[in-house]
C-alpha cells in the first residue's frame, strides 16, 4: 500500500474524531457491517499471534434481555453491593494528574446535562445508562480466556483501540465500557459464558444522536511535549 497525504489525514481523522459517545440514535447497523470493523480490527499486533479476543454482539431482544437484567440489580441498593469486579481496572490510590483529570471529565460531563454535584439520584441515572448501552443498536461484550496473562490483556487493547476506529472510518462511534465489569456474573449467565472466560468489558456501538447534549463534551488531552521524553 502506497501512504499518501490523503490517507494519513484520513487515519489522523479517524482516530482524532473518537470519542466517547453517549447517546445514539436507534438506527439499525448491519451484520456485515460489523463484521467489517471486527475484521479490520483483528489486524491488531497480539504476542506470537495469540489474538486473546472474544466478542459478543449484541441487537435487538438480546441486547434488550441483557440490560434489563443488569438494571434491575443495578437500581436495588443491596443486590447491587453483592456484584463486584473481577479486576481492578482504576487505581486503589489516586492522585494527581489522575484524578484531576478524572473529576474534570465527570464534572464538565455533569454539567452539560444540568446534575448538581448533591443529585445523587440524577448520578445514579445517568450511569445507568451505561447498562442500556446508551441507546445504541449494537451492544458488545468483550471477553478474553482466563488462562491469559497481563501481556494479552495489552493486546487486547490495541484491538478495542481497532474497533472504535473502523467504525468511526465508516461514520459510527462508540462508547468502551468498563461499567459492565461489575455485573459479570448476570453476563456470564445470560451470554452463557464458560467457566473459562473473563468479561474485559462492554461498547455501545451506533449513530451519534446529533441533538444530544452530552455529545457536546470534548475531553482534553495533553500535547506529546508534556508526555514525551527524547533522548539522543
Amino acid at each position: 500500500m502506497t501512504i499518501t497525504p490523503e490517507t494519513t489525514a484520513a487515519v489522523d481523522a479517524a482516530i482524532t474524531s473518537r470519542r466517547s459517545v453517549r447517546a445514539f440514535l436507534r438506527t439499525p447497523v448491519p451484520r456485515e457491517t460489523l463484521l467489517e470493523i471486527l475484521d479490520v480490527a483483528a489486524r491488531a499486533p497480539s504476542g506470537t499471534n495469540t489474538q486473546p479476543w472474544k466478542v459478543h454482539v449484541l441487537t435487538g431482544a438480546a441486547k434488550a434481555l441483557l440490560s434489563a437484567k443488569i438494571r434491575a440489580v443495578y437500581d436495588d441498593p443491596e443486590q447491587r453491593a453483592t456484584h463486584a469486579e473481577q479486576y481492578a481496572y482504576y487505581p486503589t490510590e489516586w492522585r494527581s494528574p489522575y484524578v484531576d483529570r478524572r473529576r474534570k471529565v465527570g464534572w464538565d460531563l455533569y454539567t452539560l446535562l444540568g446534575i448538581g454535584r448533591a443529585d445523587k439520584a440524577r448520578m445514579h441515572e445517568q450511569h445507568g445508562r451505561n447498562y442500556d448501552f446508551f441507546g445504541a443498536p449494537v451492544g458488545m461484550i468483550f471477553t478474553i480466556d482466563r488462562v491469559m496473562q497481563q501481556g494479552s490483556w495489552l493486546d487486547y487493547g490495541m484491538f478495542l483501540q481497532n474497533v472504535m476506529i473502523a467504525a468511526r472510518a465508516r461514520g459510527l462511534d462508540t462508547c468502551p465500557q468498563a461499567a459492565f465489569t461489575q455485573f459479570h456474573r448476570i453476563i456470564e449467565a445470560q451470554l452463557g459464558l464458560g467457566g473459562d472466560e473473563m468479561v474485559v468489558c462492554g461498547m455501545s456501538l451506533g449513530h451519534a444522536d446529533p441533538d444530544a447534549v452530552e455529545n457536546r463534551l470534548v475531553t482534553e488531552r495533553e500535547p506529546a511535549r508534556a508526555f514525551a521524553r527524547f533522548l539522543e
